[in-house]
């Protein structure tokens, strides 16, 4: 690093901390500004925003670790959650945005009622904007931390003082100035992050060593180029080195299970977490529809393609990285390839990368502790000034927090696998909430008790993921629907209430129909089936034609591009004829 690179990066923190500072007043008049922007984010600022925060400190660096062990289909551990992510688009962005509500916990007492309902509310609000934020954003700074190590070749301590110098930074600016702080800055981070990472692809394909794209296809063994899995056979094959194979069932409990069915964060089924606040955040509905369609296209589409690249270019720089270091090929080619100012360009993108996940965290997690909390059980006629000035303390409490939690994970293994499989069964309760009048408070609990169970006896029987979703899930499923009809539904006030304002439609909601005859629920959903289906379509067919066209395949990838546009022309027809409801605040 020299002089010019320091100067890069210190001017992008002060550009960050300058945005924190310009918002500061607008965040402080209420917590509807703090958490929500006032809920007046444009599509485009509130999709950018989602794009960003999934766009960690260690994106690029599990990527080149999955490309390095099994190839460009190695991304199918990811790729997978398409088909969710579609089925946020078109059946619930409008519905979140609908039920006016400022975090998606609320959401509980929104749709149950009694006890059940406030205990659920009171915990998820602890659970997830404590504990489970907290070892989120614990292993976004490890693996900042294992950046700036692998960079600089400085001791763990040091490179932990770095980072928490940085999450200080990004706790102070996200306090003063709430979600529209944070949203800018995610949007300038994401711009930044981008080019720092389409700038290293450039730098490393225009190395001698790997001459282009045509010379690294041709040093490349086949298998690292394939775009699919292997289906069939004995299993993974990342053991041995080779494209990603799987068994059948393996195969169809990833495509076909896991992203309907499993709680994870950033991808509940239905939305949830930071993408419903971003939802919610949006100016009406159609806004928070075109913000999650932007967001999941981007995510898929746009982003993955530079890393991927790289990863396959670090296969012939560094052959010989022993599995717990392929995935700092990345790093090194950073560190070893790029001249004087594009390195601190670089290194100021991973710092973007990683500030605008932990600003996101804070400020969504701060939501849970105080609307979810602080508010419904402590203060429920606290002012909002005092909510302003609790929602900021809470922020830098949390960060705290982080950094304790970050020292613990440094001993931890394992942990996000336990996440799926402790949260495989949930999902459908999460989506059916919405569209099935029966299931009440008990429903959810029991959903989210019963996976922890039964992991408990299928690991004893040693059965693995991703074929113990298919256990899991079954089990958690059945439980749930036996509690869900022995016991009490949810009262009928609470039902019609939520009926009125988020008028959902379908036949699970017969009985509110026949109360409330003068409420024009939701139809077209034949439609809605068709455009979910068709953007599934544009983001693997847009996915795959970037991807053949940049490999050089002439052939097959101009016609994936056309089935791409042809799905987003349909997508365009239809969404420009639809009508979207007047909301109701």
């Amino acid at each position: 690093m020299q002089l010019i690179d320091w100067l890069i990066v210190a001017a992008y923190f002060v550009a960050s901390a300058a945005v924190g500072v310009y918002y500061t007043k607008r965040a402080g008049s209420n917590i509807q500004e703090f958490f929500l922007s006032g809920r007046n984010l444009p599509w485009w600022l509130a999709g950018t925003s989602m794009v960003a925060t999934t766009f960690a400190a260690d994106t690029p660096l599990a990527v080149t670790e999955l490309v390095a062990k099994n190839g460009i289909a190695g991304n199918w551990i990811w790729w997978n959650f398409v088909f969710g992510g579609m089925l946020t688009v078109f059946f619930f962005s409008r519905l979140w945005r609908r039920a006016g509500i400022m975090t998606d916990v609320e959401f509980v007492e929104l749709r149950y009622s009694g006890k059940a309902a406030a205990f659920l509310r009171g915990f998820r609000s602890l659970y997830l904007g404590i504990f489970m934020n907290c070892v989120i954003m614990g292993w976004v700074n490890l693996a900042m931390a294992s950046i700036l190590e692998g960079m600089f070749g400085i001791p763990r301590d040091q490179v932990l003082l770095y980072v928490a110098l940085a999450l200080v930074l990004t706790a102070v600016y996200s306090a003063l100035s709430g979600l529209w702080g944070v949203a800018v800055t995610d949007a300038f981070q994401f711009v930044l992050a981008m080019t720092g990472t389409i700038i290293l692809a450039f730098v490393v394909l225009g190395l001698p060593q790997i001459g282009g794209i045509s010379g690294m296809t041709e040093k490349l063994p086949q298998w690292t180029l394939q775009l699919l899995p292997t289906v069939g056979g004995e299993g993974p094959s990342a053991s041995v080195g080779g494209a990603l194979a799987m068994t059948v069932a393996a195969f169809l409990a990833f495509v076909g299970i896991q992203w309907w069915s499993a709680w994870y964060p950033g991808a509940e089924p239905g939305g949830g977490g930071y993408i419903a606040q971003r939802m919610m955040s949006a100016k009406d509905e159609k806004h928070s529809l075109f913000a999650t369609l932007w967001f999941t296209v981007a995510h898929y589409c746009i982003r993955p393609w530079p890393w991927i690249l790289v990863g396959l270019a670090t296969l012939i720089l560094y052959p010989d990285l022993g599995p717990a270091e392929k995935r700092l090929g990345y790093v090194y080619a950073m560190r070893d390839y790029l001249p004087a100012g594009l390195k601190g360009m670089l290194v100021a993108s991973f710092f973007a990368a990683y500030m605008s996940t932990i600003a996101t965290q804070l400020n969504w997690g701060t939501s849970y502790v105080i609307n979810d909390f602080y508010k419904r059980f402590i203060r429920p006629q606290a002012e909002e000034k005092n909510l302003v000035f609790v929602s900021r303390v809470t922020t830098l409490v949390v960060m705290v927090c982080s950094v304790v939690l970050t020292l613990i994970l440094d001993t931890i293994s394992g942990a996000w696998a336990f996440i799926i499989e402790a949260g495989a069964g949930l999902g459908l309760v999460l989506i059916l909430r919405w569209f099935w009048w029966r299931v009440n408070a008990w429903s959810e609990i029991t959903a989210m008790v019963t996976p922890l169970f039964v992991y408990a006896v299928i690991k004893a029987q040693g059965i693995e993921f991703p074929v113990s979703l298919f256990y899991i899930v079954g089990v958690t499923t059945l439980a749930w629907l036996a509690v869900t009809f022995l016991t009490r539904p949810t009262e009928t006030e609470t039902l019609k209430n939520f009926y009125r304002r988020v008028h959902p439609g379908g036949i699970g909601w017969g009985p509110m129909k026949e109360l409330l005859p003068e409420i024009q629920g939701d139809s077209g959903y034949a439609r809605l089936f068709v455009d979910w289906l068709a953007g599934i379509v544009l983001v693997y067919a847009m996915l795959f034609g970037i991807g053949k066209l940049i490999l050089g395949d002439l052939s097959s990838g101009p016609l994936f591009v056309v089935v791409g546009l042809a799905a987003a022309g349909l997508l365009y027809w239809d969404l420009s004829r639809r009508g979207f409801k007047k909301l109701v605040e």
